[in-house]
């Protein structure tokens, strides 16, 4: 046991003590002058291992290399994060081996610091495992929770959650590989990258001292901390999508009596990319066909999104027929909703692809987003009539005007490709929208917003208060 335990601080030869500490963690102490004979600048680890070498955590070994290709051991995985623990708690690497048993091995001290800091759970099965070359999964295991998160952000929480649940990235670590939380805690902390495009992790290959460096460097130092540069933009294109996609599906209802039930059964229609809808009232006559036509236009308007404004209403012996169309659109209606979501899917994934919309973003500001592209490409329509195009957003897309109904229509139309919860809002003259945005209620009013070259502050994400107050329903 007593060479094992020289060969493995022969190995480390790590430096004692590092004497002052910097407000946030660590600083550096010395200045790397080619100590190590194996390390040139076009080395693949030089930054991190000059690094190393400056903060203090390590010499190098006795024929003055630092074998950046030599695998890191268990153990010495163990020391080096007892180390940095030891230097953020008290300013004192070698804070783990003042309860150190004279014939223990280093790092078994190392590690009951670290177990008795709460910060790493490793069960060994025998001192052997410590002198064994340590797989990357374990040395995950071993980093992953040293520093706590004020001084290791994770600065990348978004973007490695949605990267990995694509199953395009990272996809050599799933749910069943060991350690598989610590690993991804190793990306969103910016300490890892992966070794390939797709940010591959190689978990149960061994690891060198210089990736090791790279590790731990990056730990203690957030200029030497990395971002994945994966192109995200594909995860998020709309196309593919339809209209009917977008609705959350109803059922079918066959003599509705409430607006709750009208409204399944309109959704229940619109899911199934249908323009009609049929019902069963019997002795229904030309009043009460009347009174249903105004109730359920008053349901599509909430989803002004599908491009239907206008219904047709046939009844006989008591089967009622209602057919949606768009004003103006008569028969060539399919053909500008299916323009309309085209349009509104380049828009969508042109903005993705663009970084304009990123990953990480709060639905808040996608909204705004979408909120100041509306304003910044539609003017309003002022010689609209009743029957013009300029009702549904087939017009706002193809030429580049619209009115209320028509702007709420392609807004909500961009908020529901992004998964955002919304509805629109009518008054007897006018309609907006009310999305739900991060968890909050709000009302936006892109046609009163386009009041400028820019969408106004004061009709986007309004409290129901100050919707109120510009325009009650």
């Amino acid at each position: 046991m007593k060479r094992k335990l020289l060969a493995l601080c022969l190995v480390l030869c790590l430096m004692p003590v590092l004497s002052a500490q910097a407000e946030d963690g660590f600083i550096r102490q010395r200045t790397y002058a080619g100590e190590f004979s194996d390390l040139t600048p076009d080395s693949r680890f030089y930054d991190n291992v000059a690094a190393l070498y400056e903060y203090g955590l390590a010499s190098g070994k006795a024929d003055g290399t630092f074998g950046l290709e030599d695998p890191v051991t268990l153990g010495q995985a163990i020391i080096f994060a007892g180390r940095i623990r030891g230097l953020y708690r008290t300013g004192d690497a070698e804070t783990a081996l003042a309860c150190r048993q004279e014939t223990e091995p280093i790092a078994l001290a190392y590690l009951r610091y670290l177990q008795e800091e709460g910060v790493l759970e490793l069960e060994l099965e025998d001192y052997g495992s410590l002198y064994q070359p340590a797989a990357r999964a374990q040395v995950a295991h071993v980093l992953a929770n040293i520093l706590p998160e004020k001084v290791l952000p994770r600065v990348h929480d978004e973007l490695v959650t949605q990267a990995y649940a694509s199953r395009r990235f990272i996809t050599d670590v799933n749910e069943y590989t060991p350690y598989y939380q610590d690993i991804l805690e190793l990306y969103r902390r910016g300490v890892s990258m992966g070794s390939t495009g797709t940010g591959a992790f190689r978990p149960s290959e061994p690891v060198t001292r210089g990736a090791a460096a790279a590790m731990l460097t990056r730990m203690v130092e957030p200029a030497l901390r990395v971002q994945p540069q994966w192109d995200l933009s594909a995860l998020y294109s709309a196309q593919g999508l339809t209209l009917s996609d977008l609705v959350e599906p109803g059922k079918p209802v066959l003599s509705p009596t409430t607006r709750e039930e009208l409204d399944e059964a309109v959704r229940y229609m619109l899911s199934r990319n249908s323009s009609q809808l049929v019902l069963y009232y019997p002795g229904i006559d030309d009043s009460r066909a009347r009174q249903l036509m105004d109730q359920v236009l008053s349901v599509i308007k909430t989803y002004c999104e599908q491009g239907y404004n206008t219904v047709y209403c046939t009844h006989t012996a008591g089967i009622v027929t209602l057919s949606f169309s768009a004003a103006g659109a008569g028969k060539r209606t399919e053909e500008f909703r299916a323009a309309a979501m085209e349009a509104a899917i380049a828009v969508h994934d042109r903005l993705w692809e663009e970084g304009i919309l990123r990953p990480g973003m709060t639905e808040l500001e996608k909204a705004r987003v979408y909120y100041d592209w509306i304003c910044a490409n539609c003017v309003y329509d002022y010689q609209a009539g009743a029957e013009s195009i300029s009702h549904v957003p087939y017009s706002l897309f193809a030429n580049g005007s619209a009115v209320c109904d028509g702007y709420t229509g392609a807004y909500n139309l961009f908020l529901k490709l992004e998964g955002i919860a919304c509805t629109a809002q009518a008054n007897d003259s006018h309609i907006w929208t009310v999305a739900t945005l991060d968890g909050v209620l709000c009302h936006i009013d892109a046609t009163w917003g386009d009041s400028g070259s820019a969408g106004s502050d004061s009709y986007f994400a309004m409290t129901p208060q100050q919707s109120w107050s510009y325009h009650r329903w």
